[in-house]
């Protein structure tokens, strides 16, 4: 169990030549999108303000964390502005990951209800790696050549782009264009390296009035990052009534999930998810599931009471 909680901190700070870190990913990335494209800025046309928990793997000691918080909105009828934080950690703090995205949209209509976004993003990233909170393993942590990061600050860009109409949308987004590199001694016999590479989003739905109270929302997000596998996450969601939402997802090969969401006014929605692995590692005793929790309020005005489409 020892040697599993080390192996699993490292394979989250760290990869072999050749391997890839993944973006922190989400359940409820419908309700996070400007996380995952920045074109997203400002299309509920209100200010938006949404934060998100995950705690992945819950049981296992020191398993990934991960809370967003988003502030987005239009300042016009064809710009929108956001500011997304992102702090992931995983091993109790022994590696931390800080994002600040300062987000930019533009708008052009391409018809009475479809638009066309363009989104870019200005990003730093704050890194953290202490082996010191591994106490119980530093021979191990040592005898690969790794030392301890503090606040180490790397630039990025990313850009996306956002097609949607009142029941449908499709965006196509790269997040961080450049690539990172940690633990690149060459000076040191080590074969690890570290790389945070060019991850492609693709995300799309559709939403289908099959009653009058009642809404279905089929949507996919696809995620390509070379040296990973592709990752495919399939959602289906019902809205009821306009309040009340509930839904299931599967994660290609790796997970299945269950979703509920609750629109306790206007302004405030809270919405939770449930993964399960399905994998060899959900099997195990010590594994009980992810779990996510997110609240979005948004400011509405006497010009804009209901926001629609509210699914997305």
């Amino acid at each position: 169990m020892k040697k599993l909680m080390l192996t699993i901190t490292l394979i989250g700070i760290t990869c072999f030549t050749g391997w890839a870190q993944q973006d922190a990913q989400y359940t409820q990335y419908m309700y996070n999108t400007m996380a995952v494209n920045p074109a997203y800025a400002g299309s509920r046309g209100v200010l938006s303000i949404a934060g998100l928990h995950r705690s992945q793997w819950i049981g296992l000691d020191g398993a990934p964390k991960t809370q967003t918080l988003n502030f987005h909105s239009p300042v016009s009828e064809r710009v929108g502005i956001g500011l997304s934080i992102v702090n992931d950690e995983i091993g109790n703090g022994t590696n931390q990951e800080t994002y600040f995205d300062g987000v930019f949209s533009y708008t052009i209509p391409l018809a009475r209800e479809a638009k066309l976004s363009f989104g870019v993003k200005a990003s730093a990233h704050l890194l953290n790696v202490d082996f010191n909170k591994l106490a119980n393993y530093n021979n191990e942590a040592s005898s690969l050549g790794l030392s301890n990061i503090d606040r180490k600050f790397s630039p990025n860009f990313g850009a996306g782009v956002y097609y949607h109409t009142d029941n449908a949308y499709i965006g196509l987004s790269v997040p961080n264009f450049l690539k990172t590199k940690h633990f690149d001694d060459s000076s040191s016999s080590t074969s690890f390296l570290a790389e945070e590479r060019m991850n492609i989003y693709m995300i799309a739905g559709y939403i289908f009035d099959i009653h009058p109270i009642w809404k279905f929302k089929p949507a996919a997000l696809v995620k390509a990052v070379s040296g990973a596998p592709l990752q495919v996450d399939l959602s289906a969601n019902f809205l009821y009534n306009e309040k009340f939402t509930l839904g299931a997802a599967y994660r290609w090969d790796a997970a299945v999930s269950a979703m509920f969401g609750f629109q306790l006014t206007d302004q405030f929605l809270v919405g939770l998810a449930y993964d399960r692995e399905v994998t060899e590692l959900g099997g195990t005793r010590f594994n009980d599931g992810s779990f996510e929790i997110m609240l979005r309020y948004e400011f509405l005005t006497r010009y804009k009471r209901v926001i629609t489409p509210r699914f997305f």
